[in-house]
Protein backbone atom coordinates (compact mmCIF):
# COMPACT_ATOMS: atom_id res chain seq x y z
CA UNK A 1 0.00 0.00 0.00
CA UNK A 2 1.25 3.44 -0.86
CA UNK A 3 1.87 6.07 1.77
CA UNK A 4 -0.87 8.75 1.82
CA UNK A 5 -0.10 12.25 0.59
CA UNK A 6 1.46 14.65 3.06
CA UNK A 7 -0.69 17.17 4.95
CA UNK A 8 -3.11 19.26 2.95
CA UNK A 9 -4.59 21.22 5.87
CA UNK A 10 -4.26 21.06 9.63
CA UNK A 11 -7.37 20.71 11.82
CA UNK A 12 -7.91 21.98 15.35
CA UNK A 13 -8.92 18.52 16.52
CA UNK A 14 -6.77 16.16 18.60
CA UNK A 15 -6.17 12.53 17.64
CA UNK A 16 -8.28 10.28 19.91
CA UNK A 17 -5.43 7.72 20.12
CA UNK A 18 -2.30 9.81 20.79
CA UNK A 19 -3.48 13.42 21.22
CA UNK A 20 -1.50 14.83 18.27
CA UNK A 21 -3.18 17.12 15.74
CA UNK A 22 -5.36 15.62 12.95
CA UNK A 23 -4.66 16.63 9.34
CA UNK A 24 -6.57 16.23 6.08
CA UNK A 25 -4.86 13.82 3.69
CA UNK A 26 -5.81 12.41 0.32
CA UNK A 27 -5.77 8.76 -0.61
CA UNK A 28 -7.09 6.30 -3.18
CA UNK A 29 -10.69 6.67 -2.02
CA UNK A 30 -10.67 10.42 -1.48
CA UNK A 31 -9.78 12.76 1.38
CA UNK A 32 -9.65 11.57 4.99
CA UNK A 33 -8.54 12.74 8.42
CA UNK A 34 -5.32 11.20 9.70
CA UNK A 35 -2.95 11.64 12.59
CA UNK A 36 -0.02 14.04 12.04
CA UNK A 37 2.27 11.54 13.81
CA UNK A 38 1.91 8.92 11.04
CA UNK A 39 3.52 6.24 10.89
CA UNK A 40 3.89 6.12 14.70
CA UNK A 41 0.11 6.57 15.06
CA UNK A 42 -2.04 5.11 12.28
CA UNK A 43 -5.42 6.65 13.25
CA UNK A 44 -7.61 7.57 10.25
CA UNK A 45 -11.26 8.62 9.83
CA UNK A 46 -13.18 9.27 6.59
CA UNK A 47 -14.38 12.82 6.04
CA UNK A 48 -17.82 11.61 4.93
CA UNK A 49 -19.74 8.40 5.46
CA UNK A 50 -19.59 6.31 2.28
CA UNK A 51 -21.73 3.38 3.42
CA UNK A 52 -25.03 4.66 2.03
CA UNK A 53 -23.83 7.44 -0.27
CA UNK A 54 -24.99 11.02 0.09
CA UNK A 55 -28.34 12.14 -1.31
CA UNK A 56 -28.10 14.19 -4.48
CA UNK A 57 -31.80 14.55 -5.37
CA UNK A 58 -35.18 13.31 -4.14
CA UNK A 59 -37.11 11.64 -6.96
CA UNK A 60 -40.66 12.97 -6.60
CA UNK A 61 -43.49 10.52 -7.33
CA UNK A 62 -41.29 7.41 -7.37
CA UNK A 63 -41.83 4.90 -4.59
CA UNK A 64 -39.70 2.07 -3.29
CA UNK A 65 -41.19 -1.31 -4.31
CA UNK A 66 -40.25 -2.81 -0.92
CA UNK A 67 -41.48 -0.22 1.62
CA UNK A 68 -43.31 2.44 -0.47
CA UNK A 69 -40.96 5.22 0.74
CA UNK A 70 -39.61 7.89 -1.62
CA UNK A 71 -36.70 6.96 -3.87
CA UNK A 72 -33.63 9.21 -3.94
CA UNK A 73 -30.68 9.66 -6.29
CA UNK A 74 -27.44 8.96 -4.40
CA UNK A 75 -23.73 9.35 -5.04
CA UNK A 76 -21.83 6.30 -3.83
CA UNK A 77 -18.39 4.81 -4.04
CA UNK A 78 -18.96 3.46 -7.59
CA UNK A 79 -21.00 6.34 -8.99
CA UNK A 80 -24.65 7.36 -9.09
CA UNK A 81 -27.47 4.99 -8.11
CA UNK A 82 -31.11 5.08 -7.02
CA UNK A 83 -31.88 3.99 -3.47
CA UNK A 84 -34.60 4.04 -0.82
CA UNK A 85 -34.83 7.09 1.45
CA UNK A 86 -35.31 4.77 4.45
CA UNK A 87 -31.81 3.29 4.23
CA UNK A 88 -30.55 1.32 6.29
CA UNK A 89 -34.00 0.01 7.28
CA UNK A 90 -34.74 -0.69 3.60
CA UNK A 91 -31.81 -1.71 1.36
CA UNK A 92 -33.51 -1.37 -2.06
CA UNK A 93 -31.18 -0.03 -4.79
CA UNK A 94 -31.43 0.29 -8.57
CA UNK A 95 -28.69 0.63 -11.16
CA UNK A 96 -28.96 3.70 -13.38
CA UNK A 97 -26.86 2.44 -16.30
CA UNK A 98 -28.44 -0.92 -17.09
CA UNK A 99 -26.57 -3.00 -19.69
CA UNK A 100 -27.77 -2.91 -23.28
CA UNK A 101 -29.31 -6.23 -24.24
CA UNK A 102 -28.97 -7.35 -27.82
CA UNK A 103 -31.37 -9.70 -29.56
CA UNK A 104 -28.42 -11.89 -30.60
CA UNK A 105 -28.31 -15.40 -29.18
CA UNK A 106 -25.11 -16.59 -27.53
CA UNK A 107 -23.20 -18.77 -30.03
CA UNK A 108 -21.59 -20.86 -27.28
CA UNK A 109 -24.60 -22.02 -25.25
CA UNK A 110 -27.45 -21.10 -27.63
CA UNK A 111 -29.73 -20.27 -24.66
CA UNK A 112 -28.64 -16.81 -23.47
CA UNK A 113 -28.56 -13.37 -25.06
CA UNK A 114 -25.47 -11.18 -25.47
CA UNK A 115 -25.27 -8.19 -23.12
CA UNK A 116 -23.08 -5.10 -23.30
CA UNK A 117 -21.03 -4.76 -20.10
CA UNK A 118 -18.17 -2.66 -18.76
CA UNK A 119 -15.02 -3.97 -17.15
CA UNK A 120 -13.75 -2.47 -13.91
CA UNK A 121 -11.46 -0.30 -16.06
CA UNK A 122 -14.36 1.06 -18.18
CA UNK A 123 -13.71 -1.02 -21.31
CA UNK A 124 -16.89 -2.17 -23.11
CA UNK A 125 -17.32 -5.86 -23.96
CA UNK A 126 -20.18 -8.25 -24.73
CA UNK A 127 -20.93 -11.47 -22.87
CA UNK A 128 -23.66 -14.04 -22.33
CA UNK A 129 -26.35 -13.15 -19.78
CA UNK A 130 -26.10 -16.69 -18.37
CA UNK A 131 -22.68 -16.03 -16.79
CA UNK A 132 -21.14 -17.95 -14.90
CA UNK A 133 -22.75 -21.02 -16.54
CA UNK A 134 -21.72 -19.71 -19.99
CA UNK A 135 -18.46 -17.75 -20.17
CA UNK A 136 -18.63 -16.45 -23.74
CA UNK A 137 -16.96 -13.02 -24.11
CA UNK A 138 -16.53 -10.82 -27.17
CA UNK A 139 -14.46 -7.61 -27.14
CA UNK A 140 -16.08 -6.18 -30.26
CA UNK A 141 -19.67 -5.26 -31.19
CA UNK A 142 -21.63 -8.43 -32.14
CA UNK A 143 -23.55 -8.51 -35.40
CA UNK A 144 -26.14 -11.15 -36.30
CA UNK A 145 -25.03 -13.17 -39.30
CA UNK A 146 -23.11 -16.22 -40.42
CA UNK A 147 -19.51 -16.45 -41.56
CA UNK A 148 -19.24 -17.41 -45.23
CA UNK A 149 -15.96 -19.27 -44.59
CA UNK A 150 -16.60 -21.41 -41.49
CA UNK A 151 -20.39 -20.94 -40.96
CA UNK A 152 -19.93 -19.65 -37.38
CA UNK A 153 -23.27 -18.09 -36.32
CA UNK A 154 -21.89 -14.71 -35.19
CA UNK A 155 -20.00 -11.81 -36.77
CA UNK A 156 -18.29 -8.89 -35.06
CA UNK A 157 -17.71 -5.28 -36.10
CA UNK A 158 -14.11 -4.13 -35.79
CA UNK A 159 -13.32 -0.44 -36.10
CA UNK A 160 -10.02 0.29 -37.80
CA UNK A 161 -8.40 3.35 -39.37
CA UNK A 162 -9.94 2.32 -42.71
CA UNK A 163 -13.42 2.20 -41.16
CA UNK A 164 -15.63 -0.53 -39.73
CA UNK A 165 -15.22 -4.07 -41.05
CA UNK A 166 -17.19 -7.24 -40.34
CA UNK A 167 -15.19 -10.27 -39.26
CA UNK A 168 -16.00 -13.76 -38.11
CA UNK A 169 -16.32 -13.90 -34.30
CA UNK A 170 -14.76 -17.37 -34.12
CA UNK A 171 -11.26 -17.37 -32.63
CA UNK A 172 -10.26 -20.08 -35.09
CA UNK A 173 -11.42 -18.24 -38.22
CA UNK A 174 -11.51 -14.43 -37.69
CA UNK A 175 -11.57 -13.73 -41.44
CA UNK A 176 -13.16 -10.56 -42.83
CA UNK A 177 -16.61 -11.01 -44.29
CA UNK A 178 -17.80 -9.13 -47.36
CA UNK A 179 -20.70 -6.79 -46.64
CA UNK A 180 -23.61 -7.60 -48.95
CA UNK A 181 -25.60 -4.58 -50.08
Amino acid sequence: MTKPAIFAARQNEPCPECGAELVIRSGRHGPFLGCSQYPQCEYIRPLKAQADGHIVKVLEGQQCPKCQATLVLRQGRYGMFIGCSHYPDCDHTEVIDKPDETSIACPQCGQGQLLQRKSRFGKVFHSCDRYPECQFVLNFKPVAGECAHCHYPLLMEKRTAKGPTLCCASKLCGKPVAISE
